[in-house]
């Protein structure tokens, strides 16, 4: 059967755990795995421009029986070649691309043409889904904290303040109810305005954080992911609609709590680190689930 001509249309973005869908191709890789495509899928894969949260776990349920879901990639496809992962040179909705979810399987996988359906860890999800939303959280708290520090206009986030996150952001990483995130202060961010020596006490500056988050989970909100269609390639964004009224809405693929509710609590700590030309601030967030 040939490489499939639209995008894997995914269900992930409203929760789903379960799908059903037909095998458009099987791809043998040269490891003695498979990557399976399908039409339609739960599953998550990593994104490949910004492989902030990890693929799902799950299971392939077929006629002959269950098979694990080892990994799951974005792939591309362009000129009648699949590229998976890291080899794909370019972002997902570059034009004249194809964009596939790629259930990565042991073995030859089950034969194109078959119906098959996709189950998902839900324990898993649901702790990742914690992780990226307080991730989003933490990061707005972060930049209201650290609005005292700029001294020149610069961009801002979804709450008017300073866009400390986006700005210095180099890495963030989603595991089940822990983040991790990156930050480096070099030359460049104090070219834009920014003060370091505001993080010369990042305790201080964490416990502010933390109260803010702290108020936001206890006023409540609901949480949502935005799509206007559900191609793998299709934008997708978080939204978070604040007791107050205040929304927030950030570019994002990954998966999300329904609310505010899901998180008894989120604690950041922070750590300043001396680099070549500047610092590298670090955020370990850690969640605990309502």
């Amino acid at each position: 059967m040939p490489l499939p001509t639209t995008d894997t249309q995914v269900t992930y973005p409203d929760g789903a755990l379960t799908s059903t869908g037909t095998v458009l191709h099987v791809e043998p890789l040269a490891d003695g795995r498979s990557a399976v495509l399908l039409d339609r899928t739960a599953f998550h894969p990593v994104d490949t421009a910004w492989p902030d949260q990890p693929a799902d776990h799950g299971v392939m349920r077929t006629a002959e029986g269950e098979l694990p879901i080892v990994d799951g990639l974005t792939g591309g496809i362009h000129d009648g070649v699949l590229v998976l992962g890291r080899d794909l040179p370019v972002r997902t909705g570059t034009p004249d691309w194809i964009f596939v979810v790629a259930h990565i399987v042991a073995g030859a996988g089950p034969a194109e043409g078959d119906s098959v359906e996709v189950v998902i860890d839900e324990e898993r999800r649901a702790a990742l889904s914690r992780s990226h939303t307080a991730c989003h959280l933490a990061a707005l708290a972060l930049d209201a904290t650290l609005a005292i520090a700029w001294r020149k206009p610069v961009q801002v986030d979804p709450l008017g303040n300073p866009s400390f996150d986006s700005l210095a952001m180099q890495e963030s990483r989603i595991e089940p109810d822990h983040s991790t995130d990156t930050y480096r202060i070099g030359k460049s961010l104090r070219r834009k305005g920014f003060d370091p020596t505001v993080l010369d006490d990042p305790a201080a500056i964490a416990d502010r954080v933390n109260a803010q988050i702290a108020a936001w989970i206890v006023g409540g909100g609901d949480v949502c992911i935005e799509h206007a269609d559900n191609h793998l390639s299709g934008r997708r964004a978080w939204v978070c609609t604040f007791s107050d009224g205040r929304r927030a809405e950030f570019p994002c693929g990954g998966t999300h709590v329904t609310s505010l509710g899901a998180l008894a609590s989120v604690t950041v700590q922070l750590e300043t680190i001396e680099i070549v030309g500047g610092l590298e601030l670090v955020m370990r967030t850690a969640i605990t689930a309502a």
